[in-house]
C-alpha cells in the first residue's frame, strides 16, 4: 500500500502559532520603525512619530504575550533588542536629524550618532545582565537600569510633538532637539534606576483611582494627542527622583533584614574551629 496515503503519525511536528505570536510582533515593531525612517526621508514629521509610538506599543506588548503563552525564549530576546535599537535608536534619531539637525553641520551629526549609540550600549548592557551567573535579588525586577530605550526615544521626540502643537519653530531649534538627545542619551547610559512599571500592582482601595486616572489620560491623548503624549514624557521624568529614593529604601531595607542572618552565622563559628550544632 502506498505509504503517501498514510502519513507518519508526528508528521506535522513544528513550532505551534502561539510561539510564533510574540515573535510577529516584534517584527511589526521593526517594520514600524522603518516605516518611521521612510517617512522622516520624506519630510512627514507626524508620521514618522505616530510609526514610532505604534513601534512602542507593539514591543510593549510582545514581551508580554510572550510571557502570557509562556514561549518566552532566547531567539525572541534577541530579535527584541535588535529592533529595539533600530526603532528607538536609529529611527528617533534620524526623525530629528532630518527635522531639525541636518543644518546644524557637523556638529549635528556628531549628536545624532551619540544617540544610537547610547541606545545601542544600554541595551548591550541589558542583555549582558540577563546572563549573570548570580540573579539579583527579586525586588530589583520593578526596577531598569537607566531609562529602557521605547522611553528614551518619545522622550527625544518631544520637542518635534510640542512643535506640531503650538507650531512655533524654536522647539525644533537645533539647540533645543540637540540637547534634548544628550541629555537623553545620558539617562539611557546611567545607573539611575527607574520604575519598569511590569510588576507593580495597584492597591485594591487605588483601583478605582487608578482607573479613573487612566481613562484621563486617554481622554487628555484622545483630544490633544501631541500635548498629552508630552506631558506624559514630563510625568515620566518627574517620577525618576522618585524611582531612585524607593530604589535606595528597597536597598537599605535589603540590607537590614540580610544582616541578621550574617550575625547569626557568625556566632556559629567558633574562631578556629568548626561550626557548631
Amino acid at each position: 500500500m502506498d505509504n503517501d496515503l498514510h502519513p507518519r503519525r508526528g508528521g506535522l511536528r513544528g513550532f505551534s502559532i502561539n510561539r510564533l505570536i510574540p515573535n510577529v510582533l516584534t517584527l511589526a515593531a521593526l517594520c514600524s520603525g522603518l516605516t518611521a525612517i521612510r517617512f522622516g526621508l520624506q519630510g512627514q514629521m507626524k508620521l514618522a512619530v505616530i510609526a514610532v509610538i505604534v513601534a512602542a506599543v507593539l514591543d510593549a506588548l510582545d514581551g508580554r504575550v510572550a510571557r502570557r503563552l509562556g514561549v518566552t525564549s532566547r531567539f525572541g530576546a534577541e530579535l527584541d533588542s535588535l529592533s529595539d535599537f533600530l526603532c528607538f535608536g536609529v529611527a528617533p534619531a534620524l526623525v530629528l536629524y532630518m527635522s531639525s539637525l541636518k543644518d546644524a553641520g557637523p556638529l549635528g551629526w556628531i549628536v545624532t550618532l551619540m544617540f544610537p549609540i547610547c541606545s545601542a550600549l544600554r541595551l548591550a548592557r541589558f542583555n549582558t545582565a540577563l546572563l549573570s551567573d548570580e540573579p539579583p535579588p527579586a525586588w530589583t525586577g520593578s526596577y531598569f537600569t537607566g531609562v529602557p530605550a521605547p522611553a528614551g526615544a518619545l522622550l527625544a521626540l518631544i520637542p518635534l510633538m510640542v512643535s506640531f502643537e503650538i507650531e512655533a519653530a524654536w522647539p525644533r531649534h537645533g539647540l533645543v532637539v540637540g540637547a534634548t538627545l544628550v541629555l537623553v542619551g545620558g539617562l539611557m547610559v546611567s545607573r539611575l534606576p527607574t520604575f519598569s512599571f511590569k510588576k507593580g500592582r495597584v492597591p485594591r482601595h487605588l483601583v478605582l483611582p487608578a482607573l479613573l486616572g487612566t481613562a484621563l489620560v486617554m481622554g487628555v491623548v484622545a483630544s490633544s494627542p501631541w500635548t498629552g503624549l508630552s506631558l506624559l514624557g514630563l510625568v515620566y521624568l518627574s517620577l525618576i527622583p522618585y524611582s531612585w529614593l524607593a530604589y535606595r529604601r528597597q536597598a537599605m531595607q535589603s540590607q537590614a533584614e540580610a544582616r541578621p542572618a550574617e550575625v547569626v552565622n557568625l556566632r556559629a563559628v567558633e574562631p578556629g574551629g568548626p561550626p557548631r550544632d
